[in-house]
């Protein structure tokens, strides 16, 4: 397939969709031109490893050594590691197969020796075969704690133990207001044509991208075109709907380009959402309508292509000026 080396592209994402159009637009657009920022704001430390799943999953994805099946970790994965601790008494909510554990405890031992999260994705990439650059949003610690009924829980505690059982009041990232973006991160943005946010959850994937220090400031005139993690009022994957409801938002995909606002130049959402394309108008925000479902490989680079070609005809077009 022909790669697309005209635009300079910076795709924010985080999550199963933001991996899969991250991959669906690595396979169109060339390594110089496309760039890929990731959230962190989930990573967390467990038995002891430092663990940052939505960089991993994104890595995953565009080394094709994910596990289509779960949405995350590795495929043709073995569990002795996982089996064993259980035996012994040890947790078994947060499943860590033996070949996602090497990456845990190689990313842990190389953090403990004084070496950046950024770098360590770069020689992992590289280690995978990645050509792409994929970025932290930043090398500071950032933790998304999730306030619920039952008290605040850190994101994974909340997602992956409690199944995201408890109903949600708000977020918290803490040490973004100290936190810096990595190295490249603003540099990628305002070389860039183009800003994608990918089909990622908008509270938890891709408000702590936006919150980190620079990062929101550096959009402001930029082309931005978000995707739609909502279809049919219904999350794609993960809890986000949940999420909307539970703070006394409707979802919808329409309530997403709300949610973004005064960043987004445009925003694209499924067929099933064509109904609400007048309101995201009326909301300063130019829709776009198509099939968004992702479900075979193919149509990641189907919809990455679709999502480039809106970009372009958004750089022709003149835009109105985003407050």
């Amino acid at each position: 397939m022909q790669k697309n080396k005209r635009l300079k592209i910076v795709a924010l994402a985080g999550g199963v969709g933001g991996a899969k159009l991250a991959d669906g637009l690595a396979q169109l657009v060339s390594p110089d031109c496309l760039t890929i920022i990731v959230n962190t704001g989930d990573d967390f430390e467990h038995l002891g490893l430092y663990i940052s799943p939505d960089l991993d999953t994104v890595c995953y994805n565009l080394a094709g050594i994910n596990n289509p099946e779960t949405g995350w970790g590795r495929r043709n994965e073995s569990w002795n590691a996982m089996h064993n601790l259980v035996a012994l008494g040890g947790p078994d909510w947060f499943n860590l197969g033996d070949n996602d554990l090497g990456t845990h405890l190689e990313r842990t031992r190389r953090l403990g020796a004084g070496q950046t999260l950024s770098q360590i994705t770069r020689d992992f990439c590289h280690a995978w075969g990645i050509h792409h650059p994929i970025l932290p949003m930043s090398d500071d610690v950032i933790q998304t704690w999730v306030d619920t009924e039952q008290g605040q829980l850190l994101f994974q505690e909340y997602f992956v133990r409690l199944k995201c059982q408890p109903r949600v009041k708000g977020f918290e990232f803490r040490g973004i207001k100290k936190a810096a973006p990595a190295p490249g991160v603003l540099e990628s943005i305002f070389q860039a044509d183009l800003i994608i946010i990918c089909p990622s959850n908008p509270w938890v994937s891709i408000q702590p991208i936006l919150g980190v220090p620079g990062i929101r400031d550096a959009l402001t005139g930029r082309v931005v075109v978000a995707v739609s993690p909502i279809i049919g009022g219904q999350a794609l994957k993960g809890p986000a709907a949940k999420m909307y409801r539970e703070m006394g938002i409707k979802p919808s995909a329409l309530k997403v380009a709300q949610h973004y606002g005064s960043i987004l130049s445009a925003f694209i959402m499924d067929s099933t959402d064509q109904s609400q394309a007048g309101d995201v108008e009326a909301s300063g925000i130019r829709p776009m309508i198509t099939n968004i479902l992702m479900n075979e490989i193919p149509e990641r680079a189907r919809l990455a292509k679709e999502t480039i070609q809106f970009g372009e005809m958004l750089l022709r077009a003149p835009l109105k000026e985003k407050s």
